[in-house]
């Protein structure tokens, strides 16, 4: 099980590196060529990020993407919930309906305690607070697939 998935990972690799140009157009070749994505992936996880109004497309001759939201306020758990739904560990592995020990099995309470402390812990993570220090080398500054 990942908790980041791969299309979670490059939404935030990609908000980092548009973050990171500020008020620059970027376009998705450029973003592709830097992160080393695939650009038909890239492009399904970008136009998802315009619906959403987290970046801004510009068409045409020098369009490209920047972020319409700034990176301090685009939430990491967020992401996550437009990329894979809402985060839940617990989800059992028979049918609730069927289950007659669903209220009193420890199993399930101990994994939505940790799934509690996991949502907590990303509460606060934002993309400011991801940028990386040092210069883009084909997104392995940004590679946060290994949560």
């Amino acid at each position: 099980m990942r908790l980041i998935t791969q299309n979670t990972d490059y939404a935030i690799r990609a908000l980092c590196y548009l973050a990171r140009e500020k008020d620059e157009i970027i376009t998705a070749a450029q973003l592709s060529d830097e992160l080393n994505i695939s650009w038909n992936f890239l492009r399904r996880v970008l136009q998802k990020l315009n619906k959403k109004g987290l970046v801004r497309s510009y068409k045409g001759k020098g369009g490209g993407f920047k972020l319409k939201v700034p990176p301090h306020r685009i939430f990491i758990l967020e992401l996550m919930k437009t990329f894979q739904g809402i985060l839940q560990f617990n989800k059992c592995m028979v049918n609730e309906k069927t289950c007659s020990n669903i209220e009193e099995c420890k199993l399930r309470i101990k994994i939505k305690e940790i799934e509690n402390h996991v949502i907590s812990e990303l509460k606060p993570v934002t993309i400011d607070s991801l940028m990386p220090a040092g210069k883009f080398n084909n997104g392995d500054a940004l590679n946060i697939s290994n949560f």
